[in-house]
C-alpha cells in the first residue's frame, strides 16, 4: 500500500501504517485521513499534534482515553465525550 502525496510515493504496511516514519507530515496524515473517507478539523489536529508531542516525548508511550481527554479540555475549554473524541 502507498499514499500519493505532493508527488512523492509514500509507503505503507497493509493496515496503513508508514513505513518509514520520518516520512510524516500533516500533507501525509490528510491524505491519510481522505482514503479512509475522514475529513480534518481543526480538533482532529490537535488531537494528532498531541500524540505525536506525547509519543516523541515521552519515549514512544502513548496516554489513555482519560489522559487525552482531560488534555484536549484545557485546549478546548471543555473536557470532550469519548463520542467528540
Amino acid at each position: 500500500m502507498a499514499y500519493e502525496v505532493d508527488g512523492k510515493t509514500i509507503e505503507a504496511d497493509a493496515d496503513g501504517y508508514l513505513a518509514d516514519a520520518s516520512t510524516w507530515s500533516e500533507a501525509v496524515a490528510a491524505e491519510i485521513a481522505k482514503a479512509d473517507e475522514v475529513e480534518m478539523t481543526d480538533k482532529h489536529w490537535d488531537v494528532v499534534n498531541y500524540l505525536r508531542d506525547q509519543h516523541i516525548n515521552n519515549a514512544g508511550a502513548e496516554p489513555n482515553e482519560r489522559t487525552i481527554a482531560k488534555d484536549m479540555g484545557k485546549v478546548w475549554g471543555k473536557k470532550p465525550s469519548s463520542k467528540e473524541m
